[in-house]
């Protein structure tokens, strides 16, 4: 049988690679965890994850056919899976490199919208280059599927291209709760006082008093000679009433997020989830039945177009279109719980991209895009560098580099993208004012790229220093004895 040269499609890293950097930031990769790079190519990663005093070994059937096959509580198979041109021999690989997971199989591969990159000629299910390596480009739903479907575990789209299959469901529920409901910050306590006043400040926030098992081990230690109703008096005496009743109803609507979330995903019983959830469910609703039902009826809404209609025009922080709500970054937990949902749901199914600036929820159909405009704070009008979106009906996904685009889509008005008392949105509101006032919005068909932008500015005499719209200074004659023009702000 044919087999491609595959050594030439391992390339060589000074950082560790994007999956294995996510698997990072995700928490799977940890300290004391054991890692094992499953055809790790050139060991990049596995010299990387070492200098991070991570336990990580390496197999690879060219460059370390030595490399010992252990199983290992997290195994990364990253970018192999796509360089393998037989299907059968694909699906092989992949349950043996699942065989060796006790915890995490961390799966990645090249996708559908990177073939403008690759050079060469279709054959079968893949591309043959000229230097006789075989790509075969997953779609992102494609390769959920595959992993899904080898491994017999429902799997979660970590981010575009990344999957994780968890050996273990409370594996997989904790890291969707993670995602979702945000982890616990206590303050840093150092005596009894300071810990009881961070236990306050977790119940404020909660709007409910914290179990011990919920705490770190010092803290624990700190408050180990009170009594549990003795505790509780001081926290009560102390707590913000308001303060407990706004946390509560917070902790209330994330624990329905999560919950329908995770019937999105596949919901395990009641034991299988974390013990914080636990504990908000039982502070928050009066049965875990009851808790799914009202997050089965959220997520039924998710079909309403009327409802994500209302609740889009309803909510306060983001930009209303007539086809989509988009919000900032720094704004997205602010919008109500449904569109929260739409979102999660969309990133669980198909990853939800690191770099983005701008999440766009259509309310014409269902879609959603992550966008990224990375000089959104310092650039008056920002540039789109990148789009990524996801179609929810067939999950089909949709990647658009900007980066070498001559003319860029470019951003207006960027304060409504923010909450109202976002510290910056009353700097870039009124710039808005300041740009309208010098008629630069009567044209605003014009006004979306970077060459109508310029042009609308050199046409109304204006132009931009910082966030700040100042009159164009205009070259003179040197002959000339009339005195020069200095810049005054509109």
């Amino acid at each position: 049988m044919w087999r491609s040269d595959r050594r030439l499609t391992a390339i060589s890293r000074s950082a560790l690679s994007v999956p294995a950097r996510q698997a990072v930031i995700d928490q799977q990769i940890r300290p004391g965890a054991s890692v094992l790079d499953y055809g790790c190519g050139r060991a990049d990663d596995v010299r990387s994850l070492r200098h991070m005093q991570v336990d990580v070994s390496g197999w690879d059937p060219h460059f370390f056919p030595d490399g010992e096959q252990k199983p290992s509580d997290v195994v990364l198979l990253t970018y192999v899976l796509n360089v393998i041109e037989n299907p059968v021999e694909r699906r092989e690989t992949l349950l043996r490199a699942w065989a060796l997971t006790r915890g995490v199989l961390v799966v990645s591969a090249r996708l559908v919208w990177e073939r403008n990159k690759v050079n060469g000629d279709q054959l079968a299910d893949g591309v043959l280059t000229g230097r006789g390596t075989f790509q075969h480009l997953f779609g992102a739903s494609e390769l959920r599927d595959f992993v899904q479907e080898a491994t017999g575990v429902r799997c979660v789209s970590a981010a575009p291209g990344v999957i994780y299959a968890f050996r273990d469901d409370p594996a997989r529920i904790a890291f969707l709760a993670r995602r979702v409901v945000p982890d616990a910050e206590w303050l840093a306590s150092e005596d009894t006082a300071s810990a009881i006043a961070a236990v306050v400040d977790f119940t404020e926030r909660r709007g409910r008093l914290p179990r011990l098992e919920e705490m770190s081990a010092p803290m624990s230690e700190l408050l180990s000679h009170l009594r549990g109703n003795e505790l509780q008096r001081m926290v009560r005496r102390s707590a913000d009433p308001e303060k407990m009743a706004a946390g509560g109803a917070r902790t209330t609507l994330n624990t329905l997020l999560f919950l329908a979330v995770e019937l999105f995903n596949g919901r395990g019983p009641f034991g299988s989830l974390p013990l914080p959830i636990q504990l908000d469910i039982r502070s928050c609703f009066s049965s875990y039945m009851e808790a799914c039902k009202r997050a089965d009826r959220l997520l039924l809404k998710l079909r309403d177009d009327v409802y994500v209609r209302g609740a889009m025009r309803a909510s306060r922080v983001g930009k209303f279109t007539p086809t989509a709500l988009y919000v900032h970054r720094r704004a997205a937990e602010q919008i109500p719980t449904v569109l929260r949902l739409y979102e999660h749901c969309a990133a669980i199914a198909a990853g939800r991209p690191a770099d983005w600036t701008l999440v766009k929820l259509c309310h014409q159909g269902r879609a959603v895009s992550w966008l990224d405009y990375p000089q959104f704070d310092t650039d008056p009008h920002p540039k789109l560098s990148s789009s990524y979106s996801v179609e929810m009906k067939g999950l089909d996904t949709t990647y658009m580099s900007y980066a070498e685009s001559a003319n860029r889509p470019l951003l207006h008005r960027k304060h409504e993208f923010l909450a109202p008392d976002d510290p910056d949105a009353a700097k870039y509101r009124r710039l808005t004012e300041a740009e309208k006032r010098a008629g630069l919005y009567e044209q605003p068909h014009l006004i979306g790229t970077e060459s109508g932008w310029g042009a609308e500015l050199a046409r109304c005499g204006r132009e931009l220093r910082g966030h700040r719209l100042v009159r164009r200074v205009v070259a003179q004659d040197m002959s000339s004895e009339a005195p020069s023009l200095t810049p005054g702000a509109t």
